[in-house]
């Protein structure tokens, strides 16, 4: 067993960017924290895992070629290995636990 209790909590990014930091990687899981602020940037690529964020802080609007939706707390989105997705219009500062199955990194994109 592992207690994470860090994640979820924002954290002002350096450069004042989005900022991802790992708490924890198993072979097939890994869970980290993504924050962006108010007015930032998400410059993030499609992602060769499939991903959920749960949102504990923050509001903004998720993008994807199927569409978009506001995120507020307790949004939980998934996004499938290989969709397109931003975060956009961060109206507060935004905090993502982000789980990635399996492990952030794992795979290559095809």
């Amino acid at each position: 067993m592992e207690i994470i209790a860090e994640a979820g909590l924002f954290a002002v990014p350096g450069g004042g960017g989005p900022d991802y930091v790992t708490h924890m990687a198993s072979a097939d899981l890994s869970v980290g924290t993504y924050s962006i602020p108010v007015g930032g940037v998400d410059d993030q690529t499609p992602h060769a895992e499939d991903e959920v964020y749960i949102v504990t802080s923050g509001r903004a609007t998720i993008e994807t070629p199927s569409g978009s939706a506001l995120v507020g707390p307790g949004s939980v989105i998934f996004v499938p290995a290989g969709e397109p997705h931003q975060f956009i219009a961060v109206t507060e500062d935004l905090a993502l636990i982000v789980i990635f199955g399996p492990a952030y990194g794992s795979r290559q994109l095809q």
